[in-house]
């Protein structure tokens, strides 16, 4: 860690010398996550060549957008590197949980039956299944879709057992990949092969859907390549880059792939039709830029994690944990830590560096939240961010930083304003 840090930011000696401690401490998480970008950017880069890219790909189109060769390339490089079928990737999807709720309606049916296996799913999808929100706003279980869940055991590991016997009759078993707001690990991929297996022996013909938002390009395998049949996620997380400034990704088998593109467009339309708007050039270099980007991420979180360690905080997970997404789970104790910390990310953003971030009643959510997130794509939280629910345990979930420089920085300013 270059010594002249100290006089830009006014840090104290003993910030230095813990944040350089933290960071040695890391070099072997480092090595392990850098090796793991460079196979990520080979598949990727060999994705690009085989599907031949090229600048016509970055033309957009208007009004219906027939033929347009950048879409349809963009869903064969996007179904390539994450080991599927076919792929459904559009700006048009507003987030994750837009490309959520659109792979479910997409999917299920009346009488059909939806099956969470990690437990409950993360809060923005409660009222789009129907466990949260009011009756006859067109949620799945107003169209008549029953809800079943498999908690998690107490130590936060899938009960594998449950989940055989829970998804008998079930139409769709539902996997959430990160932790949401709670303090279990994330999911790695060898993990959801474990529930894959568990999923298939109760009920082989169940279509397992994989929530993959945080954890792409973490490791070298995608969960489709272990038996998901779907997989989703957010072009403004991980797959973007940091780049996409909107979008998301429906990937899977090709027929259940059709089925959401018919509730995204209309039914016999599907991926046919659909205007770029001159969206492909920055979906493609996102794309591009992933694995690095996501590197820089996963190398923010584990310095944070061990530094705040190093600090008397509990961290999960830790620097040499296995690591199924981006994210680091801080307990801090207090509503006043929590906002403190939030404080700090917001200091070290590149954007709306002067902001105070003050809870507030987000929509979707059960609680007041708290956001830190300076960034050039609001929302975009592949670039550094934290937010936390105020309830107990009072804990901050904190992600991204394109750049390692710039997460460290805005870590150290969230430990200062933390210890100050």
């Amino acid at each position: 860690m270059n010594n002249d840090i100290k006089n830009i930011y006014g840090f104290s000696d003993e910030l230095m010398a813990l944040a350089r401690q933290a960071e040695e401490n890391c070099r072997g998480a480092f090595a392990r996550i850098e090796s793991t970008a460079e196979y990520c950017g080979a598949k990727v880069l060999k994705a690009f060549a085989d599907n031949r890219v090229s600048e016509s790909c970055f033309y957009g189109s208007t009004g219906y957008g027939y033929g347009d060769i950048g879409r349809e390339v963009i869903d064969k490089v996007f179904a390539q590197v994450l080991g599927t079928e076919d792929a459904l990737v559009r700006f048009n999807f507003v987030s994750g949980t837009h490309a959520l709720s659109t792979a479910l309606f997409g999917v299920l049916r009346t009488g059909d039956k939806l099956v969470s296996v990690t437990g409950k799913p993360y809060d923005t999808l409660e009222e789009v299944i129907g466990i949260a929100g009011e009756k006859g706003s067109g949620s799945l279980m107003d169209y008549g879709v029953e809800y079943g869940q498999v908690d998690l055991l107490p130590d936060g590991t899938p009960d594998y057992d449950g989940i055989t016997a829970a998804v008998k009759g079930a139409k769709v078993a539902y996997i959430q990949r990160s932790r949401g707001y709670s303090f279990r690990p994330a999911f790695t991929v060898a993990d959801i092969e474990k529930m894959v297996q568990a999923i298939k022996k109760g009920n082989p013909e169940a279509v397992v859907m994989v929530d993959n938002c945080y954890g792409e390009f973490v490791e070298t395998r995608e969960p489709s390549e272990v038996g998901a049949d779907i997989i989703i996620g957010s072009l403004i997380k991980n797959a973007g880059g940091g780049i996409a400034r909107t979008g998301g990704y429906i990937a899977g088998r090709a027929d259940l792939v059709e089925l959401c593109s018919y509730r995204l467009t209309c039914v016999g339309m599907g991926k046919e039709i659909g205007c770029t708007l001159g969206m492909n050039r920055e979906m493609l270099l996102g794309l591009f830029m992933a694995p690095d980007v996501v590197a820089a991420a996963l190398k923010t979180s584990a310095f944070a994690s061990e530094l705040f360690t190093m600090l008397g905080y509990e961290c999960s997970p830790r620097k040499d944990d296995p690591r199924g997404d981006i994210i680091t789970a801080i307990r801090l104790g207090s509503e006043e830590k929590l906002c403190a910390f939030c404080r700090g990310i917001q200091a070290g953003a590149p954007v709306d560096a002067f902001v105070t971030p003050e809870p507030w009643d987000m929509p979707g959510y059960t609680d007041k939240v708290i956001m830190a997130a300076g960034a050039f794509t609001m929302g975009a939280s592949i670039e550094l961010s934290a937010d936390a629910p105020l309830r107990e345990p009072y804990a901050v979930w904190m992600q991204g930083g394109i750049t390692y420089t710039s997460g460290k920085l805005g870590v150290m300013l969230a430990a200062r304003e933390l210890t100050d």
